[in-house]
């Protein structure tokens, strides 16, 4: 996906956003404190680090800051409504920076956490990438738990194998 507007890429954005607040609404409020082993990122943690390097590496880049992100830990939000109420506030501030980008800033060359150039836009990418990658941990983390979970696109697997029977069956 190459992002050369940035409507587009907030509208997409937001629906990625929608399927991740779906995960974290089904979170046992007592087992926001759990991780699978000592050690590891803990499920508020997870969510945590998501809105913090959100609005600490990828808005202050996008605004051509240097970035300041400074962990995901307790210290930030305590307790499911808080860690919530973090994970919401630093994505409303991320997306009004976004939202003051022009499509041209998109073309922009920044230094990655890597230190190598790329467009802005590229880089942008990433953020999707990034929450994927952690919203598919804490799947992990509540089917660990026994939790049941929202499907990520809409359906279930069972649901998908009925589609494609059915579908079968009618050709």
């Amino acid at each position: 996906m190459e992002i050369t507007s940035i409507e587009p890429f907030l509208a997409y954005f937001e629906r990625t956003r929608e399927a991740t607040q779906r995960l974290i609404q089904v979170i046992p409020h007592d087992k926001l404190d759990w991780a699978y082993l000592p050690g590891k990122f803990t499920i508020a943690d997870l969510i945590r680090h998501i809105a913090a390097i959100e609005r600490h590496v990828f808005a202050e880049t996008a605004l051509g800051n240097p970035i300041n992100y400074a962990g995901c830990g307790k210290e930030l939000a305590d307790g499911f409504d808080a860690v919530v109420q973090y994970f919401n506030r630093m994505h409303d501030e991320s997306v009004q920076i976004f939202k003051s980008l022009k499509d041209e800033d998109l073309k922009k060359t920044i230094h990655a956490l890597n230190g190598k150039e790329m467009e802005l836009g590229q880089f942008l990418r990433a953020l999707i990438i990034h929450e994927v990658h952690h919203r598919g941990a804490l799947y992990i983390y509540l089917n660990l738990l026994g939790v049941k979970t929202p499907p990520v696109l809409g359906f279930t697997e069972e649901q998908v194998k009925q589609v494609a029977h059915s579908v079968k069956k009618n050709v």
